[in-house]
This record gives C-alpha cells, sequence and structure tokens, in this order.
C-alpha cells in the first residue's frame, strides 16, 4: 500500500486528503501561490499592528482592566503566531523543501491551532465581558475582576494547548525527494478523525459562536429604544464597534474555515472523485488563509472597541505633536493659553465637585437640577455610571 501523494492544507487529521485506496495527483501550483501571497501580506501587518497593540497595553496602560487583559493575551497570540510565518514562506518559495529541524516543523503547526482557538475563546470571553457590564452594569463590579480575567486566560491557554497536543505529533515527511512539512504521514484512524473533528469543530467554533450571537442578541435588546445620553451614547458606540469586528472576524475568518474543513473530511471519507477532492481542497485553502487573516483584524477590536487602548494612542500623539509645536516656535503660546483653559476648567471643577459623584467625577452640563448623588445615580441611571469603570 502507498502512502497518498495528495497534499493537504494543513497537518493532521484534516491534512489527510486520500482514501486508501485511491490515489489523486495535484498541482501545488495553487495552494503555494495563495499561501506566499497570503503570508506575504498577514505578516507585516499582523507582526507590526499586534506588536504595537502589546506595547499599548503593556507600557502604556497603568490601570489594568478585565477587557485589556482579554485583548493583551489576544495579541500575543497573534504575535507568536506571525513569528513563524517566515518560516512557512521559505518552505513555499522553496516549492516545499523544509530546510530546518523536524521539531520547529510541529512547533509551527502548533501554533496556528493554538493561534486559531485561543483567538476564538477570547473573542468569546470579551463578547461575555461586555455583556455582563452592559446588561448587568450593578453586578459587573463584583462580577469581573482583573484577577478572574487572568484566571479565564491561563485556562484557556491550557486548554487550547493541551487540545493541540495531537498537532505535536506530526512532523516532516519525505516524498518526492524533499524534506515535507505542513502534510499528512500515515493514514490514522477514520473514526478517530471524525471524533478529533467533531470536537474541534464543536468546542472551538459553534459552542463559542451560539454564546456570542447570545450576549450580542442581549445586549442589543438592551440598547434598544433608550434614550442616548452623552456617556451612554459612547458606552452604545463601542458595544456596536465590538459586535461589528467580532461577527466580521467569525463571518469572514472562521466559519469558511470550519465548514470547508468539515465538508472536505466528509467528501473523503464517502470516497469522492478525484475532480470533487481536488476543488475542496482549493476551497480549503483559501479558507485557510481567510482563517489566518484573523491576525489583521484583532487590531481593529482593539482600537474601536477598548476606549483605554484609544487613550493611550492619543496621548502619545498630543506628545509628538506637542514636540512639533515645541521646534517650531508655536509651542510657547501655545502652552500659555492650554494652562489658562485648563485653570479655568479646573476652576469651575472645583466650585462643583461637592455635588460630583466619586466614580465619574463629571458634570452634567445639561441637567439644570445640578449634579447627581452616587446612590441616585445608582438607582436611576446604573449604565451611566458603570461606563466609567470597566467599559474601557
Amino acid at each position: 500500500m502507498t502512502a497518498p501523494v495528495i497534499t493537504s492544507v494543513t497537518p493532521s487529521w484534516l491534512n489527510v486528503t486520500q482514501q486508501p485506496n485511491m490515489t489523486c495527483e495535484e498541482s501545488e501550483d495553487f495552494k503555494y501561490l495563495a499561501y506566499k501571497v497570503t503570508y506575504c501580506v498577514v505578516f507585516p501587518i499582523g507582526f507590526i499592528s499586534n506588536s504595537v497593540a502589546l506595547f499599548v497595553f503593556l507600557r502604556l496602560t497603568p490601570k489594568k482592566t478585565a477587557n485589556t487583559v482579554f485583548m493583551t493575551n489576544m495579541a500575543i497570540s497573534d504575535v507568536g503566531f506571525s513569528l513563524t510565518l517566515p518560516f512557512r514562506l521559505v518552505y513555499y518559495f522553496r516549492g516545499g523543501q523544509w530546510d530546518f529541524p523536524d521539531w520547529f516543523c510541529r512547533l509551527c503547526v502548533f501554533s496556528f491551532y493554538v493561534n486559531l482557538y485561543t483567538s476564538v475563546l477570547f473573542l468569546t470571553g470579551l463578547s461575555v465581558l461586555r455583556y455582563i457590564a452592559v446588561v448587568h452594569p450593578i453586578r459587573n463590579k463584583s462580577l469581573v475582576t482583573v484577577l478572574r480575567a487572568r484566571i479565564s486566560c491561563f485556562a484557556i491557554w491550557v486548554f487550547v494547548a493541551c487540545s493541540s497536543i495531537p498537532f505535536l505529533m506530526t512532523g516532516t515527511i519525505e516524498r518526492h525527494n524533499k524534506t515535507r512539512c505542513f502534510e499528512p504521514g500515515n493514514n490514522k484512524s477514520w473514526n478517530l478523525i471524525h471524533s478529533l473533528n467533531f470536537v474541534g469543530v464543536s468546542f472551538g467554533f459553534v459552542i463559542p459562536f451560539i454564546i456570542i450571537l447570545v450576549c450580542y442578541g442581549c445586549i442589543i435588546c438592551k440598547l434598544k429604544g433608550r434614550k442616548i445620553g452623552n456617556r451612554r451614547g459612547n458606552t452604545r458606540r463601542r458595544s456596536v464597534y465590538l459586535i461589528a469586528v467580532v461577527l466580521s472576524t467569525f463571518l469572514l475568518c472562521f466559519l469558511p474555515y470550519h465548514v470547508a474543513r468539515t465538508v472536505h473530511l466528509y467528501a473523503k471519507v464517502l470516497n469522492q472523485s478525484c475532480p470533487v477532492l481536488e476543488f475542496l481542497v482549493k476551497v480549503l485553502v483559501i479558507s485557510l488563509c481567510l482563517a489566518t487573516s484573523n491576525s489583521c483584524f484583532n487590531p481593529l477590536l482593539y482600537y474601536f472597541a477598548g476606549e483605554t487602548f484609544r487613550t493611550a494612542i492619543r496621548r502619545v500623539s498630543d506628545r509628538r505633536s506637542l514636540g512639533s509645536f515645541s521646534n517650531s516656535g508655536v509651542y510657547p503660546s501655545f502652552r500659555r493659553r492650554s494652562s489658562s483653559q485648563k485653570s479655568r476648567r479646573q476652576g469651575f471643577t472645583f466650585v462643583h465637585q461637592d455635588c460630583l459623584p466619586c466614580s465619574c467625577q463629571v458634570i452634567n452640563e445639561n441637567n439644570s437640577d445640578g449634579c447627581k448623588s452616587d446612590k441616585q445615580r445608582k438607582l436611576s441611571d446604573p449604565e451611566e455610571k458603570q461606563a466609567c469603570d470597566d467599559l474601557q
């Protein structure tokens, strides 16, 4: 019995593209071209943007929240995966010749699935945090803490890493006088293949996606039809941004890959013809390229849905602007005007400070009755008070 010669997209059960009693030859030109183009685009964008995000979260964000903990871990996952893309590019530019150690081939395979499923679960965690903050704002402070967020992220890392251990079992193989990586070795039990694929799709996509849809459905119902205040409008805007980015990532990156992977596997079980398998392999290649691009979408989530991230970026931008003013000679007069304006604002704030809520220290200029006490705010407008705390 000869080993299969058709190559699939990813190593492990998903890469087995041929039945033992059937051999199909396929051209690797399409697959290699698709991967080279995708990785050449994803690597610089994903690595640079996530590295900047990681620097902002670790160095420029003094106040840590549960949201920043999840986003930091997501950026770490994306940076780690991006570092393996240059080696994949070398492999495909070399026409399928792996020039690196066998253990590193296994590590690259392992990194892809760890990044894929940690991203799914971190996005799910962010959606749950937003649900609690918007739908249950009073209980948010007691339920959501930085410590619990760190424990949750650690549990996600352990769960995904342990589930991805089988990918470490597939290393390099010799085929056509070349050392191959990201390709199957010997055929394995098809029953095991079905079981592993079912577990991966269920716990790595279907269940998280259902949780996200339920959370966002409740958020939309909570926000729908409410009077939009100044600060509550910011809360609603961030919630809409989060919903848009997360759903776009799932629908564009994760859904096509899991559907194509499952259909491709079942086509092999049913012993479909070679033209059908070749077509499904091409679909699988395209869907995997989309799945890889998820590391480029996550920085959009940090910027549009994370107020803390935007604030840090603006702070750095303002410092650079002030530096340019100083070099041009405009800065001294600008600083005097800014100082006088700041003094007037501070004096105005000092007059009303007794009636300000200690949580936000914000004056409601549109309210002719003055400021609300913390107790009144808690009873009448909990969402607006909570927006000052953990929604950032």
